[in-house]
């Protein structure tokens, strides 16, 4: 079985924006040490209790600091930017990093409203570009090309046409994959003949539906023969589960804040959340997102991630690491996220 990593670059309430990169280096740096085939980072905005705003930046930050692991956006919210700029982007990565880059893409605006609003009014963008997703989603496919877009011109312009290409002489183009948390985005990544992946660590529900849609449906590409997809999951491994339930549970109470509509803050440290009540609506969010993550001993974590792998039919797992940390941990390190990727790859490499 295949592992790989999934990164919000997450902010502790002890750390800076400098701490959490620094913690997310060392966080990739031993992925890239035990094995795992691929470390992505997602794009959030004006959330305090994450740092990913920009996947490009983070990715050539940490391809500098890695050797083999692939590195990617999970994902980069495509209405929120020019499609060009998101060619020329991952284009680039992938000529200084060549067979390492993946460029997920979604449709989500990784945000709340207004921040969406100012992004999108930064960049030119409004609502129309949402419904023009696919035809952008084609664009960044030929933009990345070799042979590049050809631009029809106003036929009194000295030529007919413009070739329009992310960079000058593309050897490799990165892999693009489809990301989503719907029936939409299963239905446009078959239609499209695109590898897919579902944010089971965030929807929790409708991802065997959504997987078997895809499958059900699957128009062969040039980009995928076949249908490629895999599961992502929050997880946190420890060497005992009262432990590994202690770490987790900052993380909870952060995603219950964000379903309940409650004041959003950095994450909190192990001992702050355990005497936190945030009632009992948070409580049945805190009680399901539980249930859906991998937490436990290396053992029983093992158990868990194997289960998934052949409850929806996928021979690769993406692990979300969401400990938190006690009180008196440095704060440029996340030892238990750490702990995480190597206590499961002890069990299951």
């Amino acid at each position: 079985m295949r592992l790989s990593v999934l990164d919000l670059v997450p902010v502790r309430s002890d750390q800076s924006t400098s701490d959490a990169i620094a913690a997310s280096t060392l966080l990739a740096q031993a992925a890239d040490r035990l094995g795992y085939t691929r470390y992505w980072v997602a794009e959030h905005h004006n959330m305090p209790a994450v740092a990913a705003t920009s996947p490009p930046v983070l990715i050539a930050h940490l391809a500098a600091h890695t050797s083999s692991v692939r590195l990617g956006s999970g994902g980069v919210m495509l209405p929120n930017h020019a499609p060009l700029a998101v060619a020329e982007q991952f284009a680039l990565l992938e000529a200084a990093h060549p067979g390492r880059i993946d460029l997920g893409i979604g449709r989500a605006p990784g945000s709340d409203p207004v921040t969406s609003l100012a992004l999108r009014g930064a960049a030119g963008r409004d609502e129309r570009d949402i419904e023009a997703f696919p035809e952008y989603l084609d664009d960044v496919v030929k933009l990345m090309s070799s042979t590049g877009v050809r631009v029809p011109l106003p036929r009194d312009l000295m030529r007919d046409n413009y070739i329009l290409k992310a960079t000058p002489a593309a050897a490799s183009e990165p892999t693009l994959w489809l990301l989503g948390s719907s029936m939409y985005s299963a239905r446009l990544a078959a239609a499209k003949g695109l590898p897919y992946v579902f944010a089971h660590h965030f929807a929790g529900q409708g991802t065997l539906e959504a997987l078997q849609l895809y499958r059900d449906n699957f128009q062969p590409s040039e980009l995928a023969p076949e249908p490629v997809t895999f599961l992502t999951v929050n997880a946190v491994v420890a060497e005992t589960r009262d432990e590994a339930l202690r770490l987790i549970l900052p993380n909870l109470q952060m995603m219950a804040r964000l379903r309940t509509g409650a004041p959003l803050i950095p994450i909190d440290l192990v001992e702050d959340a355990e005497v936190t009540d945030l009632g009992p609506r948070a409580r049945s969010v805190i009680d399901g997102g539980l249930r859906q993550a991998v937490v436990g001993s290396p053992a029983e974590a093992a158990d868990q991630v194997r289960a998934l792998a052949e409850h929806f039919g996928v021979d690769e797992v993406m692990v979300h690491p969401v400990a938190s940390a006690h009180r008196g941990v440095d704060p440029a390190t996340a030892p238990a996220r750490e702990a995480t990727l190597e206590l499961l790859a002890k069990e299951l490499f």
